[in-house]
């Protein structure tokens, strides 16, 4: 018995230690990715068709008069950078948020249509409605909004099934797809070019009139889901073990889709639907990080590394500049086959 005893404070400092161990690796990992995120922002910043110093970009961003530099940085090339930052981030953590909640690595925003129901209704106001560039905003903000509605509406059946939902968004997509390329064969010549952006993503023609509405939703939304993330690593457990540890179900799932809605909803309307950054940086976030980091903060981070640098490849890396979206489409895509792939061998469910 005295032994027992004895063991009893080793064990709980071990325990201690480890768990010192894990926060500060997970503090480590954070830095590190924020650190790499500052470094790539600096080089979009510097880099383009007139390279600039650091020193002249610092001084551009401490309000000096730069020749040259005070338009191309702080003009186009700031805004461009804060889009893409922004809605790397807002991708990331509601894309995380959705696969977290319904358990499943192919549940982001992207697959399951919400995206797909910006873009139909951006498209349908340029080519049918001939609306301005606000306008259109503002339709495609209502687009993912309405149909996270009709998808969750959908998928209700005496209770909340996720795999259910999956495959009514799966299907909705399909059908917005279909209405975006009907839609497009009656479209003009210069409707369609003016369309390609809600197609693939992109941060061309970035201002900062397209940047604060996002700015706002990002910092007022990521927080709140940051905040509740024990709910949403409870509901990783199921429904009936998350209710047992103090969980409430419907309030909790319904403030962590709505967050989720309202990130992805203004992250479309500024930039576009940019392809497969919800649904990459949630399981790249799961596997580089310990028990008990800060996941959504990871994925966010990690969102914004895959835009910035996605972009920072399209335009300079492959002799002829390309929108973002089509960069992480390149790369999503054999990702996702890999999680198919992966889940088969396994054994597991998707």
């Amino acid at each position: 018995m005295t032994a027992v005893l004895d063991a009893a404070p080793d064990t709980a400092r071990t325990v201690r230690s480890s768990r010192a161990r894990r926060r500060r690796g997970n503090s480590l990992l954070v830095g590190g990715l924020a650190i790499g995120l500052l470094a790539l922002v600096a080089v979009a910043l510097m880099i383009g068709n007139t390279f600039y110093s650091p020193a002249e970009v610092l001084r551009v961003l401490l309000g000096e008069q730069v020749p040259g530099a005070s338009f191309t940085v702080g003009e186009l090339r700031l805004p461009r950078t804060a889009l893409g930052v922004l809605a790397g981030a807002a991708f990331g953590i509601a894309g995380l948020t959705f696969q977290t909640m319904l358990r499943n690595p192919i549940a982001s925003p992207d697959i399951i249509g919400i995206s797909t129901g910006a873009s139909a209704a951006a498209v349908v106001g340029i080519v049918v409605l001939s609306l301005d560039e606000t306008a259109v905003s503002l339709l495609a903000l209502g687009g993912a909004l309405v149909t996270a509605l009709a998808i969750y509406t959908l998928s209700w059946r005496r209770g909340f099934a996720g795999a259910r939902l999956i495959l009514i968004g799966i299907g909705i997509a399909a059908m917005l797809h279909s209405v975006v390329s009907y839609v497009l064969t009656r479209a003009a010549a210069w409707d369609i070019q003016a369309a390609m952006q809600w197609l693939t993503g992109s941060l061309n023609g970035a201002t900062w009139e397209r940047v604060a509405p996002l700015a706002v939703a990002t910092v007022v939304v990521a927080p709140l889901l940051v905040w509740r993330q024990r709910d949403l690593d409870m509901l990783r457990l199921g429904d009936d073990a998350a209710a047992s540890l103090g969980v409430r179900l419907r309030p909790a799932r319904l403030l962590l889709i709505l967050g989720a809605v309202v990130l992805i909803a203004f992250a479309t309307a500024a930039a576009g639907p940019i392809a497969f950054v919800a649904f990459m940086a949630g399981p790249i976030a799961a596997r580089i990080t310990a028990s008990g980091a800060p996941l959504l903060v990871t994925a966010g981070l990690v969102g914004a590394l895959l835009v910035v640098g996605g972009d920072l490849v399209g335009q300079f890396a492959l002799g002829t500049r390309y929108p973002v979206g089509v960069i992480t489409g390149a790369v999503g895509a054999p990702f996702l086959i890999y999680l198919l792939v992966r889940s088969n061998r396994s054994g597991a469910s998707l």
